[in-house]
């Protein structure tokens, strides 16, 4: 990088860290660190939920994941204005009723304190994991692809969240969450126009050729369990996967809880709805011309620089390359004659012209498929699956300077705006459900608001430990939606309980959450091992209608029914 891009790489992320502490100077009590005062306009709950879900992963792996697969992903979030619609109606007006810090506080009432623990164990399992992952994405592709220590990266990234996490709490996250969201859309938006304007041919052309290649197939209608993502899937186990995770997830709740009223609340969750797939299809569609663009400009065999490295050093690599370089360049020619055909109107032409792009196409990837292999098969600690790195060699080989400092500003601004809502929501959930409840119901705010902010070190320490010690998954998206997936649909199933059986009490629930739980995390190991074909999102309405099916076959054999777990 030169020394522009570090000019305003740090720039950026210091003004956002600096406005965070500056707007939260005052901040004094508890509730204020909590849940900011509960005084955040809709605008503002809206941005911060936005930004809390889209963490870096978001930037670095959804490009990459449009980049191999097409538009298809987008239908993973086809299920989400449906659950906002029904979190709105059924779920956010019963919290601010209670007046709750968070959404375990509520299930104390119905079941009991120990089904109450036992949701919010879950929750810090699950959120605590995904902290780290959220650490973990930037700092190994920023350290791959610039030569930082890995080790040194995540506990960087992880400190400057902490700073301001804990001295501004909830107030600090939403606050530094404008900046970050201005800084994302502004970079990604750069990006896209910098994409389109180095393509040798106009939007629409590369758009019709890419679509011909198969990359804009957004909605598939087949029913398959072993699909992962297809149109049922989205909207079955998609709307469960969003309704667990914006209605029991802390990271979430509390997000809407700092509103000023229901009101707010509700209309920062329907911005969501309205604006979240849309976004989400912008940041696909930038992987789509990304793709485009590396059919006329060669892209390495493997965008992760340290397998590329690996592979050079190989006996084997010359007649790879000289392979690799026969195969862009026959691409190249069947484009030029594609785009030839097509001005010309001669359509058989240019379906012949398609068919050779689309052989050159499946050459091209049986060839990155055996470099991968074969990096696996050495004894080299390489990660040869580059889905995640095929953005970011973008921005640093093809931008020009002073953007590449944005954009990596981009990824570390996501990075910081969803770790440091996690550890704001980890720390919410020890103070409120777990410390305050059960060893210290008594203490002054002042020592409240102390214990808030050791709770916020503490965790923020644990997501940097599993930063460091985390690995590569298959793609870093899908893999904080497996570790949601694995927890999730439990937790929903507890809170539907709640809201719609009332005859249901505490003891089935809780015995319920400790046969479903270990039989769902059964199931997907069953699925990676090969002996089922189950894939990760319907996970989340097994474990939901599980639990609701065993609390209700267990309620029998308690024999009082009424009486209160305490």
């Amino acid at each position: 990088m030169a020394q522009l891009d570090w000019i305003v790489l740090i720039g950026v992320l210091v003004f956002i860290v600096l406005y965070g502490l500056w707007k939260t100077r005052k901040l004094r009590t508890a509730e204020e660190f909590l849940v900011g005062g509960r005084k955040s306009p809709w605008w503002l709950v809206g941005v911060s939920i936005m930004a809390t879900q889209a963490s870096a992963i978001t930037f670095l792996s959804t490009p990459g994941q449009a980049y191999n697969d097409g538009m298809g992903f987008v239908q993973f979030y086809l299920g989400l204005p449906i659950a906002m619609i029904i979190l709105c109606i059924f779920v956010l007006p019963r919290y601010f009723k209670m007046n709750v810090y968070t959404a375990y506080e509520y299930l104390e009432g119905r079941f009991g304190l120990p089904t109450r623990v036992l949701t919010a164990i879950l929750f810090l399992i699950q959120r605590g994991l995904a902290a780290g992952i959220t650490i973990f994405a930037p700092a190994i592709i920023l350290s791959s692809i610039l030569g930082w220590n890995l080790t040194y990266t995540n506990i960087i990234i992880g400190i400057l969240v902490i700073v301001y996490t804990l001295i501004g709490g909830t107030e600090a996250v939403s606050q530094t969450q404008k900046q970050q969201m201005a800084v994302i859309f502004l970079g990604m938006f750069v990006a896209f126009f910098m994409i389109v304007k180095a393509l040798p041919m106009n939007m629409g052309e590369a758009l019709h050729l890419t679509g011909q290649m198969g990359k804009l197939e957004v909605v598939d209608f087949q029913f398959d369990p072993n699909s992962r993502y297809n149109i049922w899937s989205a909207l079955l186990g998609g709307t469960f996967l969003f309704l667990s995770y914006f209605g029991t997830d802390q990271s979430q709740v509390q997000r809407y809880l700092s509103g000023k009223d229901a009101a707010q609340a509700k209309m920062g969750l329907m911005f969501n709805a309205l604006f979240k797939v849309p976004m989400q299809f912008f940041i696909l569609l930038v992987g789509i011309m990304v793709f485009a663009f590396f059919q006329f400009n060669q892209s390495p065999l493997n965008f992760n620089p340290e397998a590329q490295a690996y592979l050079e050093q190989q006996p084997g690599y010359t007649e790879q390359q000289q392979q690799y370089d026969a195969i862009f360049e026959e691409k190249q020619s069947a484009i030029l004659s594609w785009k030839a055909a097509r001005d010309g109107g001669d359509q058989t032409a240019e379906k012949a012209a398609m068919a050779t792009i689309q052989a050159a196409n499946a050459s091209e990837l049986e060839l990155r498929k055996a470099v991968k292999e074969q990096i696996d098969s050495s004894d080299m600690d390489i990660e040869s699956n580059d889905k995640d790195y095929v953005f970011i060699n973008y921005i640093l080989n093809y931008l020009p300077h002073g953007l590449i400092g944005l954009l990596l500003a981009v990824i570390l601004s996501a990075a910081m705006s969803s770790t440091s809502s996690e550890l704001n929501a980890l720390a919410t959930t020890t103070v409120v459900d777990i410390y305050k409840r059960s060893f210290a119901p008594n203490i002054s705010d002042q020592q409240y608001l102390n214990a808030s902010r050791v709770f916020t070190f503490i965790w923020g320490c644990i997501a940097i430990f599993f930063a460091v010690k985390a690995s590569l998954f298959e793609n870093l998206i899908q893999a904080v939606n497996i570790i949601g997936s694995l927890f999730y649909g439990v937790i929903l199933g507890v809170f539907a309980v709640a809201f719609l059986f009332p005859k249901i009490k505490g003891w089935p629930v809780l015995v319920a959450i400790l046969l479903v739980e270990p039989l769902v995390v059964w199931l997907y190991f069953l699925n990676e091992w090969g002996h089922i074909k189950l894939q990760f999102l319907w996970l989340n309405p097994i474990g939901c209608l599980g639990l609701i099916i065993v609390a209700h076959l267990l309620q029998p054999f308690f024999f009082q029914p009424n009486k209160k777990l305490a």
